[in-house]
């Protein structure tokens, strides 16, 4: 009954069922356990593990408690699943998930038919996935001066732990060039440094506070951790588990580049590891490339991984009396421990205590619209920004589409483009505008050159079509110059094609022959003749235009649409009274005759 979890990251553990209440459900609870969480298993991580077999802990305590208690599976009921459902000594949060936890268990089909019908049944009608909220990220604002807060606190962390090692090794070139104090500092860096030991320091007030900051001189203490994964999460565009458990292993490529192997969670099973490449940049730019920043991190915590024997890259000095260490215990992995030993980082509480704040952007003020309005001087003063890993990771993958254009196959990185999309693009308020913004100015390009083929043709087929707003009769047309011949047939519909007239179909302007163009390179033939009779027409036509704008690609649309629908919309239409427009819209629209550039011969 005990059930053994080797996870993909070398963490191991093992639960034992049979410690259990109910033992006439410890085979069925050890068998969808170790289903589970067993090699072949969706649950490859320990903390995913140890959340399963609390789940499971939960479930057989809930059993031996109900009344009347369900000995062995056979007698659950439906009452039991909607009362385990309905708990109220755990959130609803967690009961939830415990639900989830136990149907994804029990859900072999094996399994399931150990379970009475109606029993599993409850768990379907009464397990909901609970609507995720969408997290944006950050404004430009805000980003920059997130970076610029992490960086100047980085470099300040690496310039303490240089000057640290350089007044050791000024204590062992010249010491008689140190100050009487700075002697005596280089001097107990120096023993530090020897042995891996932080020492005691006599008791006095703010002991536990002085010995942090003797420590801080060579080695990287908690304190130091926020900032400096602020920055890693912002240059290297990953999320904060894989950052956690960088390795110290690493190799160098003509330092130009390092080459490392990460952990990427959520990948699957048996697809969690990944090489990347890093640039590691020119001298001096360390805190602004992945690879650079990465073998910065190593140099901070040489000496902790040193003592402590650590294959991880981030190992830190920690002031061991709550811990109950000390001496070269004091130096750990801390992220070896468990992944949520982080949560302790408090990345929000370093953005608002350091010097200079960081702060959100000011509130936009409503105007009389509802709509947002620029920050004024009567708005609330900025709040100080509150700074999440996932909002940095929204925000470094939102930075990068937009670099790229918005390309999401190029964009997807450490995730599908999918993924991408769904998780981090579409939640992103500034995202968002931006993509309005692209594609409205993509449209107006689209719809610029689509004009411009017009005008080009046009101005080979005789200067385009000759729209004709306030004549109808025959005598009208001619008074708009038309010839007499012409325009009677032309009022008596001799003349019209499928959405407007022909003038004269035997000459084309630009060849001299018979014409034999496409009915939607008439909008820009000189031949063309538009009265108020084919409005109807052409209403219907560029609904049924606007209708296959649903189901084809833009490109290929504007391509073979697009200079007869501007033509239509800017040089015909336009031409008409918006009433005159509107009434023709009243009537019913004929059928749009699309089948006649649409036949097999006129496809592309």
């Amino acid at each position: 009954m005990v059930v053994d979890f080797h996870g993909e990251d070398g963490r191991r553990a093992s639960f034992d069922v049979g410690r259990l209440p109910m033992p006439g459900w410890h085979p069925l609870l050890a068998e969808a356990l170790a289903q589970r969480i067993g090699p072949d298993g969706e649950i490859r991580t320990l903390n995913g593990a140890e959340h399963s077999w609390q789940s499971t802990h939960r479930w057989a305590h809930f059993l031996a408690s109900a009344e009347p208690s369900p000995v062995v599976p056979a007698q659950l009921t439906r009452e039991h699943v909607d009362a385990f459902h309905s708990r109220t000594d755990f959130s609803s949060r967690t009961t939830h998930r415990d639900m989830g936890e136990m149907k994804v268990q029990f859900g072999d089909e094996r399994l399931r038919g150990r379970l009475p019908a109606d029993a599993w049944d409850a768990f379907n009608r009464r397990l909901r996935r609970p609507r995720r909220t969408a997290v944006g990220g950050y404004s430009h604002g805000e980003l920059d001066r997130l970076t610029a807060a992490a960086r100047a606190d980085t470099a300040r962390i690496v310039q303490r732990i240089r000057s640290g090692e350089q007044l050791i090794r000024r204590l062992q070139v010249a010491p008689e060039q140190l100050d009487p104090q700075q002697r005596e500092l280089a001097r107990s860096l120096a023993a530090m440094a020897d042995h891996g030991e932080v020492p005691l320091l006599e008791p006095g007030l703010n002991r536990s506070h002085r010995r942090v900051e003797l420590a801080s001189h060579l080695f990287m203490t908690w304190r130091d951790m926020a900032p400096l994964m602020v920055l890693m999460a912002l240059v290297t565009e990953r999320n904060v588990e894989t950052l956690k458990e960088l390795p110290a292993r690493h190799r160098v490529l003509e330092d130009r580049a390092v080459e490392l192997v990460l952990v990427k969670r959520r990948h699957g099973v048996k697809r969690w590891f990944e090489t990347v490449t890093w640039e590691i940049g020119p001298k001096g730019r360390e805190l602004h490339t992945p690879g650079g920043l990465y073998l910065l991190l190593l140099e901070l915590t040489a000496r902790s991984r040193r003592y402590c024997g650590s294959a991880s890259a981030v190992c830190i000095w920690r002031n061991g009396h709550r811990a109950g260490v000390h001496g070269r215990d004091e130096h750990f992995a801390p992220f070896e421990l468990s992944l949520s030993y982080g949560n302790a980082m408090a990345v929000s509480t370093w953005a608002v205590t350091r010097s200079k704040p960081v702060l959100a952007d000011p509130p936009r003020a409503k105007n009389t619209a509802g709509k947002d309005t620029p920050p004024t001087q009567a708005a609330a003063a900025p709040a100080p920004l509150k700074v999440t890993f996932n909002k940095i990771k929204t925000s470094a993958e939102a930075r990068r589409t937009k670099q790229l254009g918005g390309h999401l196959p190029s964009s997807a990185k450490s995730n599908t483009a999918q993924t991408l999309f769904t998780n981090y693009l579409s939640p992103d308020e500034s995202t968002r505008e931006w993509a309005e913004e692209v594609i409205t100015e993509a449209l107006a390009d689209a719809e610029q050159a689509s004009w411009d083929a017009h005008a080009a043709a046009a101005q080979r087929k005789g200067g385009g079509p000759k729209v004709i707003t306030d004549a109808a009769s025959p005598e009208q047309l001619e008074e708009a110059g038309i010839p007499p011949q012409t325009a009677r047939d032309l009022a008596r519909g001799d003349l019209d094609t499928a959405w407007t007239a022909c003038e004269d179909y035997d000459h084309n302007p630009e060849t001299g022959t018979t014409c034999g163009d496409s009915f939607l390179t008439c909008f820009h033939c000189g031949n063309c003749l538009v009265t108020r009779t084919h409005l109807p027409r052409l209403l219907a036509l560029m609904d049924a235009l606007g209708g296959l704008r649903q189901r084809m690609s833009e490109n290929a649309w504007w391509e073979r649409y697009g200079p007869a629908w501007v033509a239509v919309r800017r040089d015909i239409l336009a031409k008409f009274s918006r009433a005159e427009v509107d009434a023709a819209r009243q009537q019913p629209l004929p059928d749009a005759l699309l089948d006649l550039v649409e036949a097999p011969w006129e496809r592309p």
